[in-house]
């Protein structure tokens, strides 16, 4: 039994073909694969960025009025303090008779 260089050239290439040929991935195919998850990542980004935007927006908005709710509370206060002084100035004073 004689073997020939065509059989063993058939051999070699069967054995080294599927290897040579399924196990890497093309450069066209690795970037249009980069290119799918790009565009996936960039319209994350847009929504990230106007999640942020409306958080910051809510955020001055709470800061605002946290901040008009702590001048109510002073002007409250201040208004409590003259209604005690004048509830005081009205017990303090004899009773008038009623005609």
């Amino acid at each position: 039994m004689t073997i020939t260089s065509s059989k063993v050239a058939t051999a070699v290439l069967m054995v080294v073909a599927p290897v040579v040929l399924g196990g890497c991935a093309t450069k066209g195919f690795v970037r249009d694969e980069i290119a799918t998850v790009n565009q996936r990542i960039d319209a994350l980004d847009t929504r990230l960025q106007a999640t942020d935007a409306m958080a910051k927006q809510a955020d001055a908005a709470a800061q605002g009025a946290a901040g008009q709710g702590q001048n109510n509370g002073q002007r409250i206060d201040q208004l409590n303090a003259r209604v005690d002084s004048l509830d005081q100035r009205m017990q303090q004073q004899p009773k008038r008779a009623r005609n």
